[in-house]
């Protein structure tokens, strides 16, 4: 599907389909600000999408959505240093106990190198899910309630000269910890003019990156 900022008819989108449903979206030509902000993943406008497509939950309620933007590799107690912004209906206040929808923005230079740092060890000592990766997805399953949203945002980097995708291991990752994949969304850094897209990536970009991600996980608890 290829949308610009507008939704989509929430029925449209089969979740119990073989193949997982991939979306692409643009601004729309009105918005001036296309590029992230300097240090972020999304741009504001997709900001605004995602309450609008994800701020609705089954029986008309409304989501409340918490957003946490990692710009380092994660270290024990690196928790309470994260940048949070909550998102909510005027008069409704945001905690993170309430949260039903989990925006992680991950800036590229906070993964590891390897995959191998977010997997987690079967030989681990007891509590060594609490630190790193592997305890970041766990902390944030227990924060969300049954079939609440995991939404991942991050890009590709450069390592080594050659562009690297970390969106297989993290999948990975939110598996192991609880979370079931439903979606992916492409978020292009660009516009359309005419019949051709003009990029704006943002400016810490690596060379040759011209869109985001941004997966979609749903909590999984067993009673």
């Amino acid at each position: 599907m290829f949308h610009s900022a507008r939704r989509a008819p929430r029925g449209s989108q089969k979740r119990d389909s073989g193949a997982l449903p991939t979306t692409i979206w643009l601004p729309r030509p009105e918005q001036s600000r296309v590029a992230p902000a300097p240090g972020a993943v999304l741009p504001d406008w997709a900001i605004e999408m995602i309450r609008t497509e994800f701020g609705e939950r089954p029986g008309g309620r409304p989501a409340t959505l918490l957003k946490v933007s990692i710009q380092q590799d994660l270290s024990p107690g690196s928790d309470a240093c994260m940048p949070c912004t909550s998102y909510a209906d005027a008069g409704d206040e945001t905690t993170p106990g309430s949260a039903s929808v989990l925006l992680a923005e991950l800036h590229p230079d906070a993964l590891p190198e390897s995959s191998d740092a977010l997997r987690v060890s079967e030989r681990g000592m007891p509590g060594a899910m609490e630190n790193g990766w592997p305890g970041f997805f766990h902390r944030a399953h227990r924060l969300l309630p049954a079939d609440g949203l995991l939404l991942l945002a991050t890009r590709q980097r450069r390592d080594a000269g050659v562009l690297t995708d970390p969106l297989g291991s993290l999948v990975a990752a939110a598996r192991t910890a609880g979370f079931r994949y439903l979606q992916h969304i492409v978020i292009l850094y660009a516009r359309a003019v005419d019949d051709a897209l003009a990029p704006a990536p943002p400016g810490d970009a690596a060379p040759g990156v011209i869109h985001g991600d941004l997966l979609v996980l749903s909590a999984i608890h067993h009673s």
